[in-house]
């Protein structure tokens, strides 16, 4: 019988050999598809939950629900990405919420960020990819401006 912990390491490891064989099998290619997104978020995710600074915000904090949450993210990133227009919500609110319960400083934030850009380096290239590191570093930094104010 496998601890919660071993089983989730177990999963990420079966999600980083799937992620190993993309990249050996294709050459890096632009976002383009819904498909793109997901792998996008969901390794990004993948890193996050494994953190050690930004892990336990998403896994102890907030308890994430994944299965709510990552469908969210697909939608948002979709529409900041592909123009689709799918997203609803406010995720500036809920985040400055979130720094109530948590630090969520400029630490957290750069490594949010690095984790974001790298995940993106990883699997993709060309003006989107770039596209997208530009606008999560915009929204990185609004992020922290505005929890930085409720704080003052």
């Amino acid at each position: 019988m496998h601890s919660e912990t071993e089983f989730k390491q177990e999963e990420y490891l079966e999600r980083v050999d799937k992620i190993s064989q993309f990249i050996d099998n294709h050459n890096k290619k632009d976002i383009q598809t819904a498909e793109d997104i997901q792998l996008l978020v969901d390794t990004f995710y993948d890193h996050v939950k494994l953190n050690q600074i930004i892990g336990p915000i998403f896994t102890e904090t907030i308890p994430v629900d994944w299965e709510h949450h990552l469908p969210k993210m697909y939608k948002f990133w979709g529409s900041i990405l592909l123009g689709e227009r799918s997203y609803e919500g406010n995720p500036m609110q809920r985040h400055v919420e979130i720094s109530g319960l948590t630090a969520m400083g400029a630490e957290e934030f750069s490594e949010w960020l690095l984790i974001f850009t790298s995940t993106v380096n990883s699997l993709f290239e060309g003006e989107k990819a770039k596209e997208a590191i530009v606008r999560a570093g915009n929204i990185s930094r609004l992020m922290l401006h505005n929890i930085e104010q409720k704080k003052t």
